[in-house]
């Protein structure tokens, strides 16, 4: 089979789509752009700080920036954040408390959080659950009118707070939500529940769109510098953006009351994050485009995958399903092969930590986890899809692509019937 001539005719049809991915990555520079001129940004910002980092002016720029690039009243952006469900759970947790309710809108959520809340098979010590958070859970469709929307919010009300993870996440039965649909959906909680916080789990969704849920009627989000917004350089890290009370309410979680945010270096990372911001819409957009040929590629095979490869994208994340645990381990053991880094290893399937499946996860990234680099993971239970999240250049996803599937022709790491 002549996979290149397969991927040529891929890339013609998707030619108009990626004019639109282009006109969206523009806008977002523009408005990046214009956040570092307006907070003149000078090299004093990068200069390294020690101890307590008291009154750190280049944290509080970095700030600055990102609540203006993200149209917050602020922002918070903190490299001891270690992952995004630790910025998400920073944001829940500093703005619950006993007896309060929480609702999810968007139905089961990520698996990571299932501890975080507590709504796991067995007690978790430390969840809000445990700490008398209570919880209640929705699978609203964004496509209802309002009126349908809010009958069904109208049978959880009165909540705290109302939870809408933007992704899929390991699932291939949910759209990732657009920022039209969670502007539709804050409404409708807002229409019956005026009071209420509507916080977006926002990973993997920065600068796919031309806004931020925050712009469209959330009142927080949240979200982890080592996908989208860090661009390739952040080396860890997670930011809170919204209203100003609700973001001193995360960062009292993560340090301390009467610490909050005005304390804790940034490690001298205040360049890369500062760069990666900078370079995120065009790195995001080279992701969006290697997703949308992956998908083109892999539904001409005969495989199902999710979005469709025309389908208008809200995030990065691609779900190729291969019905099978052998061929969802053999792909990632292919795409780990065409990695920049440790491409002479093979990804086994593991139990991780707030995973109830073993999962397997393919990533040679240059900085671990980060999956705005090329990377693929899954949960190995039916359908056994891949999720593949990334790249920093599109050239990188086309010869990966290229590669893994020249790999399984010659029965190497078979993960597709020719």
């Amino acid at each position: 089979m002549q996979f290149e001539k397969l991927i040529e005719e891929a890339e013609v049809e998707l030619k108009d789509a990626f004019t639109r991915i282009d006109a969206i990555a523009l806008t977002n520079q523009k408005r990046v752009l214009d956040s570092y001129r307006q907070h003149q940004i000078t090299e004093e910002y990068f200069a390294e700080r020690t101890g307590y980092g008291i009154d750190d002016i280049g944290r509080e720029m970095i700030d600055k920036v990102f609540a203006s690039v993200f149209q917050a009243e602020v922002a918070a952006v903190r490299v001891q954040m270690v992952s995004g469900t630790h910025a998400i759970a920073c944001a829940l947790f500093g703005n619950l408390e006993p007896g309060d309710t929480m609702v999810v809108l968007t139905g089961k959520p990520y698996d990571t959080l299932e501890e975080v809340i507590g709504i796991g098979e067995q007690p978790v010590r430390g969840s809000l659950k445990s700490l008398g958070v209570k919880y209640k859970e929705l699978s609203l469709d964004a496509g209802s009118t309002p009126a349908q929307l809010a009958e069904q919010i109208k049978a959880v009300a009165p909540a705290k707070l109302y939870h809408i993870q933007k992704s899929r996440g390991y699932s291939v039965a949910r759209p990732t939500l657009s920022n039209d649909d969670i502007a539709q959906l804050a409404a409708a909680v807002k229409s019956v529940d005026a009071e209420a916080i509507i916080f977006v789990d926002n990973c993997y969704g920065e600068f796919v769109e031309d806004k931020e849920p925050v712009a469209v009627g959330a009142d927080l989000m949240a979200g982890s510098l080592i996908k989208n917004p860090g661009g390739g350089l952040a080396l860890t890290g997670g930011y809170v953006a919204g209203r100003k009370d609700l973001v001193e309410g995360a960062l009292l979680r993560l340090t301390a009351p009467g610490i909050g945010g005005h304390l804790g270096i940034t490690f001298n990372q205040n360049r890369p994050i500062l760069q990666g911001l900078f370079l995120a819409p065009s790195v995001v957009s080279q992701a969006v485009k290697g997703a949308m040929l992956v998908a083109c590629v892999f539904k001409k095979l005969g495989l199902i995958v999710n979005p469709d490869p025309l389908a208008p994208r809200y995030d990065i994340i691609q779900a190729v399903e291969f019905g099978d645990r052998d061929s969802l381990i053999n792909f990632c053991r292919a795409l780990q092969s065409f990695s920049p880094v440790n491409a002479h290893v093979a990804p086994e399937p593991s139990s991780m930590p707030g995973y109830a499946d073993q999962v397997i996860m393919a990533g040679g990234t240059f900085i671990e986890g980060a999956t705005i680099e090329l990377s693929a993971d899954g949960p190995l239970r039916p359908p056994y899809a891949v999720y593949l999240q990334g790249g920093l250049s599109y050239l990188h996803v086309k010869c990966a692509l290229l590669g893994s599937l020249n790999l399984s022709a010659q029965g190497l790491t078979p993960f597709f019937s020719s």
